[in-house]
């Protein structure tokens, strides 16, 4: 088994590559490719609306290369692709509640406490009407710490999620409650025919691409779609606990490469695209003991 790791930022750690031996105890014999994205990696843009300043474009995405270098020529052969996005994103249309233990399906979670007030008949949290019961008032008190918690994650300091890359993007979005049934109810229409038709909608988008990735607070390592290769280095702005490091799986050994890159790539579009990250090995492995080579400074930063 193959070891890659990648480090970008200010400071680069560097490559290293660690072949194993054959005490693997599943057999695998690809390679285990493992980055380090610097918390100033910029994400892609939000699903509605332009890139803000250090965003990419929505229709991006970033391919990890293994290189081979001779006298000729450089060839460049794919890892991985992945994308960077905030870990909720709430201009997304679809980012919902889903499942049995939610108490609305297909309610934009934008609106959970607007709903939450409405169920329970609490307009303030901090001064509700004297024939609240104590379940109530815990339950609006709990949706306004989860709209707190959304802001935090899906801010500038929130968690910034490595993801499959998709080229997929949903249907378009009804200006209202009652649009066309091929469209998305705006986030703003909680009734429950709009939820229930936005519910549909986006698993019917979900289906159609496995990649196309949306978060959600509830359980943050499980997306509602796509999947989750890991985190860029940062904090959990919710309990400040440190978070960082992805991975990825892939079937070649990458064995005998010269350096390797991240490039930036718009979706569709032919050619490496933009360089974001390059790096050497500093060390050859020594392939015969599945002893690991020492890391160095690549000679391309991230920063």
């Amino acid at each position: 088994m193959v070891y890659v790791r990648l480090a970008t930022g200010i400071t680069i750690a560097g490559v290293v590559t660690l072949v194993g031996g054959t005490g693997c105890v599943d057999g695998f014999r690809g390679s285990n490719v493992q980055i380090d994205l610097s918390p100033g990696t910029p994400v892609q843009a939000h699903v509605v609306g332009t890139p803000a300043m250090g965003e990419l474009p929505a229709n991006s995405h970033f391919t990890i290369y293994a290189i081979q270098q001779d006298a000729m020529q450089d060839r460049l052969f794919e890892i991985a692709r992945f994308e960077l996005h905030r870990i909720v994103d709430t201009t997304s249309p679809c980012f919902i509640d889903v499942g049995e233990h939610v108490p609305h399906q297909g309610l934009h979670v934008s609106q959970y406490a607007t709903k939450i007030g409405e169920d329970t008949g609490i307009a303030d949290y901090r001064n509700p009407p004297s024939t609240a019961t104590e379940e109530q008032k815990t339950l609006m008190g709990t949706a306004v710490q989860r709209m707190a918690n959304v802001q935090a994650l899906g801010g500038p300091a929130g968690i910034k999620v490595v993801t499959s890359a998709s080229t997929a993007t949903y249907p378009t979005v009804s200006t209202g409650c009652t649009g066309p049934q091929d469209q998305i109810p705006a986030p703003t229409c909680t009734d429950d025919a709009s939820n229930q038709l936005r519910l549909r909608l986006c698993q019917a988008a979900w289906q159609a691409d496995a990649k196309l990735f949306e978060g959600t607070d509830r359980v943050l390592t499980a997306p509602l779609n796509g999947v989750t290769h890991g985190t860029a280095v940062g904090l959990n702005p919710i309990n400040m606990a440190p978070v960082g490091g992805a991975q990825f799986f892939v079937d070649n050994a990458l064995e005998n490469i010269d350096a390797y890159a991240i490039y930036v790539q718009a979706d569709g579009v032919d050619g490496p695209g933009m360089q974001f990250f390059f790096g050497r090995p500093t060390m050859v492995t020594d392939t015969s003991s599945g002893t690991s080579g020492s890391a160095g400074t690549p000679s391309g930063s991230s920063s």
